[in-house]
């Protein structure tokens, strides 16, 4: 028997859902039959099939002012995927305090605020909702230039499990564990297309993840198929990475 991924009559809302990782989301929520809201701190072309909206989601006022905008125009909010986040790389010895609040606020803090609000529309709800948390690999790897915000998707992690207790039955919530993933920064990031595949051969799937692979993890985990799965921090990075050890052995044989 084939189940169907289905998420028609459902209302989403997928912050920084605009393009990246978020791009994907909204295309796979979309796919499965959702009516999909975006937000960004900016004015940007929306998403064909959605409704884009400007709300800087570190702000309490602006995001509960935005999901009971969703609540008003739409009737419902069933879904939440709190995907905006990032940040530069930057020496923690000389970092700035504002700097870590930044990175702190956007990648832990706004998606508490963003749960916050939906959760209090989704507990009135007969059918309730679903929570979706998009955390990083940097949660349990560490890496040079990125402390503050791998500390911050570690605890985005801790957080899922916690709002997902707290907040059962109605609310289930979950996080997935993104990797390295080909996007419209890549290249920024990592360099021309000979050192994006010299990244990619550490990876044992060989290749970085595309969005639209994050965003089905993502659909499957706000629809009915995911029933009973509420909690877990789901993992979607190819393999994980050859450990440095393996490395320097094939390239000493």
């Amino acid at each position: 028997m084939v189940l169907p991924l289905d998420l028609s009559g459902r209302v989403a809302l997928v912050t920084g859902g605009a393009r990246g990782i978020g791009l994907g989301i909204t295309r796979a929520l979309l796919g499965a039959g959702a009516s999909v809201v975006t937000c960004s701190r900016s004015e940007v072309e929306p998403v064909p099939g959605t409704v884009h909206r400007v709300c800087d989601v570190r702000d309490p006022e602006a995001v509960r002012a935005l999901v009971d905008r969703v609540t008003t125009d739409l009737g419902r909010l069933d879904v939440l995927v709190n995907n905006a986040g990032g940040a530069p790389a930057t020496d923690a010895a000389t970092a700035s305090p504002r700097f870590h609040d930044k990175i702190v606020g956007l990648n832990l803090q706004a998606p508490l605020l963003c749960a916050q609000a939906a959760n209090a529309v989704m507990q009135q709800q007969d059918s309730g909702g679903a929570i979706v948390n998009i955390s990083s690999i940097s949660a349990s790897r560490p890496a040079p230039t990125i402390a503050a915000y791998a500390a911050a998707k570690a605890g985005l992690n801790s957080l899922t499990a916690s709002l997902a207790m707290e907040w059962a039955p109605k609310v289930r919530v979950n996080a997935i564990e993104v990797g390295l993933c080909r996007t419209e920064q890549t290249d920024d990031h990592y360099g021309d297309d000979a050192s994006v595949a010299a990244i990619e051969q550490t990876i044992p799937l060989g290749r970085m993840a595309r969005p639209e692979e994050v965003g089905n993890l993502a659909a499957f985990l706000a629809s009915d198929l995911a029933s009973y799965v509420s909690g877990a921090t789901v993992a979607c990075h190819g393999g994980g990475e050859t450990p440095a050890f393996l490395v320097v052995q094939k390239g000493l044989t």
